[in-house]
Order: structure tokens, then C-alpha cells, then sequence
């Protein structure tokens, strides 16, 4: 059976630690609460000790840190702790240190009376505006622990359609570094060992020979400028994207390329309705959240023409209609929020539109892949095969003066 680390605390506080083995975390879960502790972390060991908060020796927050910090915070409160109690466990529970320095702080400023928005809010850069007003709402409509937990699924929902994006990135990378790698290898090394025989044969070389030994001494003689040119684009590339304008720019390229632009539109579709819903399940108004939205969107484009919208819903146009007139959001979103205005559902029915989008963008990336990879195993076959066959039609031909 595997092993399971745990840390639980009981009614007053105190912290447990300790390792269990149990077929499933459930076991180790129930066997805890049957002795009258809360579960706070649960996770299977592994040789080298990681898995606890954050990952040891971090010196930074991350989103995963401030998620962990957040579900565990919302457990100490459902089992009946205070929040300033709850703050100073989950310091204790904490393994990075920077996480453990900001609670600190936080819990400093909850002791002297402020609220846990006011607390965080003073953490500049820590936490994001959308978290802040969540925390807000949270204390004033008096169920901190239910929008913390509701928090902490959020954090989670985004980073797995994150995961799910970047993991489907991985494979078609790796084609096209095998792919460069091979073409290179093939051009530097191997082309030139039969150059010198090329030459000492006097006849005059196919041109597909011609190109590729041409092609491989520009390489010889020039793969620093290679180098260095690409690191350049790469840096003016940076650099264009930290500028508004050339951003906007991209971002209109990038959402007008096929099945790249309509993967974008589905994952900032879940986005926007995933934040959207939240905050106004949340009691947040639906004007402070669009432009609390409009902060978290990733397309530049797509989050300009929120200002559009949130200038027709003061006009009282709704939110459905300006969403369509935009003309940059997915059509079954936008008619599925329709719905939900004239149903007087409007939260219920953004959170489903963020699952439903979640899946599309599952669906969308796997129907890519499957376009993608043939394609790129094919263009790395032809290039690859191309510089073979012009060496092997020099090579005949060679044997065929010497006939």
C-alpha cells in the first residue's frame, strides 16, 4: 500500500503530523476524523520529500502556493477556528518560507483590527484584484470559509485548463526540436564527409546536392549569427508584447490564425465566464466585475472589447447583445449567456458555460494535436528525406562517371 504524509489539526488548534499507509488519501482522511482531527493536507510521499506547501526551498509565491494557503485556511474555518487561530496554523503548516512571511503579516494586521481583505489587500503584488474583491465579498455577506473554498476550486479549474494547454504544447515541441536538431546534425556533419569526393569528381553536382552543401557551409560558417539572430527575435518578440499597441497587434494575428485562434476564444470564453460567474455569485456587481474580468483576460484584444460592453450595459443594453456585437467571443457562450439574462440566472449559467468551454478547449486541443503531430512528423520526413536523397542522386551520379 502507498505511504500518505498527513497534518491534521484538532478543536483547539493543534497540529498533527505524521504518515500513515492507506490504499486510498480517503482512508487516511477518515481514520484522522475519526479521531477527532481535521484533515488539512493529505498526499502521497515520494522519495525525495516533496508534495508539502509549495514545494521545499521556493522562494517565491505561486498561484499553486496561494491556492494551498486559501483551501487550507477555509478548512480551519469550517471546523469552528477563528481566522486569526486559522492564519497562524496554516503558518505553522507552511514550508515556504515567503508564504509563512505574508500570513505573518497578515495575521498582524487581522490582530490590530483590520479586516483579512484590508490584511491582504496591504501585500502588494501577492494577490490578485479578482481574489481581493472575492475575499471582500466573502466578509461581507458572512461566509468567508464558503467563497474561500469556492476560491481555492477556481484556482484550481484555471490551472487545469492551463496544464491541459501547456502539456498539449509539450509533444509538438519536441517534434520540432528533434526536427532542427536532425537537420543540422545532417547539414554540419554528415553532408560535408562527402563533400571532399564531390569535388574530386569534377562533374558537375545535381542542383538539390548544390543547395544542401550550400546550405551546410552557411551553417559551418555562420551558426553564431543563427544564434545570435534568433535570440534577437526573441527578445524583440518580448519586447512587443510588454508594449500595449504591437500586444493588440499579435493578439489580432493570433485570433485570426485557424484552429490556433478559435483554441484562444474557447479558453478565455471559460475564463472570462468562469471569473464572471464567480463574482457574481458573490454579490460583486456585474459592472465592478467585468472590470475585474477584463484584468484577468490573457488576449488583449478580447479584454478591450469588454470596455465596449460594460459601456452598452450602462446604457442597459444588457450583457448578452454587446457580447455579440463584439464579435470576438465564441457564439454558443455568448447565446448560452442570453439565457441565463432572460432566465434571471445569469451566474448559474456562466459557471456552466465555463464547464462547457473547459471541454471544448479539451476536445479542441486533442483535435489539433491530431492535425499537428502527422504534420510535423511529415515535414521532418521530407526535410530529412530531401537532404538524404540529394546526397544519394550525387553519390550515383559520381559512380556513374566513374563507370
Amino acid at each position: 500500500m502507498p505511504l500518505f504524509q498527513y497534518k491534521a489539526v484538532d478543536a483547539q488548534g493543534g497540529i498533527l503530523e505524521g504518515e500513515m499507509d492507506a490504499r486510498a488519501s480517503n482512508f487516511v482522511a477518515e481514520h484522522l476524523q475519526a479521531q477527532g482531527y481535521m484533515p488539512i493536507q493529505i498526499e502521497e510521499a515520494t522519495a525525495g520529500g516533496d508534495g508539502w506547501l509549495g514545494g521545499f526551498g521556493r522562494a517565491r509565491v505561486s498561484q499553486d502556493d496561494i491556492a494551498m494557503m486559501t483551501r487550507e485556511i477555509a478548512t480551519l474555518l469550517r471546523a469552528g477556528l477563528p481566522l486569526d487561530r486559522a492564519v497562524e496554523v496554516v503558518i505553522n503548516l507552511s514550508a515556504n518560507d515567503e508564504v509563512a512571511e505574508i500570513l505573518g503579516e497578515v495575521r498582524k494586521e487581522v490582530r490590530g483590527g483590520s479586516s483579512l481583505y484590508a490584511a491582504m489587500e496591504a501585500q502588494k503584488g501577492v494577490f490578485s484584484r479578482f481574489y481581493l474583491n472575492m475575499i471582500r465579498a466573502g466578509e461581507a455577506g458572512g461566509a468567508l470559509e464558503v467563497v474561500m473554498a469556492r476560491l481555492t476550486e477556481f484556482m484550481e479549474r484555471a490551472k487545469d485548463l492551463t496544464e491541459t494547454v501547456k502539456s498539449a504544447l509539450v509533444y509538438p515541441a519536441i517534434l520540432v526540436m528533434v526536427a532542427v536538431v536532425s537537420v543540422i546534425v545532417l547539414l554540419i556533419f554528415v553532408v560535408p564527409q562527402f563533400t571532399q569526393m564531390f569535388e574530386e569528381s569534377g562533374k558537375a553536382l545535381p542542383l538539390p546536392t548544390q543547395i544542401v552543401i550550400a546550405a551546410g557551409e552557411f551553417f559551418q560558417a555562420w551558426w553564431w549569427a543563427l544564434i545570435a539572430g534568433g535570440l534577437a527575435l526573441f527578445v524583440m518578440f518580448r519586447r512587443q508584447m510588454a508594449d500595449p499597441d504591437s500586444r493588440y497587434r499579435w493578439d489580432e494575428r493570433f485570433l485570426a490564425l485557424p484552429l490556433v485562434g478559435d483554441l484562444i476564444a474557447k479558453i478565455e470564453m471559460a475564463r472570462f465566464s468562469r471569473t464572471l460567474g464567480t463574482l457574481l455569485d458573490n454579490g460583486v456587481s456585474l459592472l465592478g466585475a467585468l472590470s475585474i474580468v477584463k484584468e484577468t483576460m490573457s488576449n488583449s484584444v478580447m479584454a478591450e472589447r469588454l470596455d465596449e460592453v460594460a459601456t452598452k450595459l450602462r446604457e442597459g443594453k444588457g450583457l448578452g447583445a454587446p457580447l455579440m456585437e463584439a464579435e470576438v467571443f465564441p457564439r454558443l457562450g455568448v447565446h448560452m449567456v442570453m439565457v441565463g439574462e432572460e432566465t434571471g440566472r445569469l451566474s448559474e449559467m456562466l459557471i456552466q458555460v465555463a464547464d462547457v468551454f473547459d471541454r471544448e478547449v479539451q476536445t479542441a486541443v486533442k483535435r489539433t494535436l491530431s492535425l499537428l503531430e502527422p504534420a510535423l512528423i511529415l515535414g521532418l520526413g521530407l526535410v530529412i528525406g530531401a537532404i538524404i536523397m540529394s546526397i544519394l542522386v550525387a553519390i550515383l551520379s559520381v559512380n556513374e562517371l566513374a563507370a
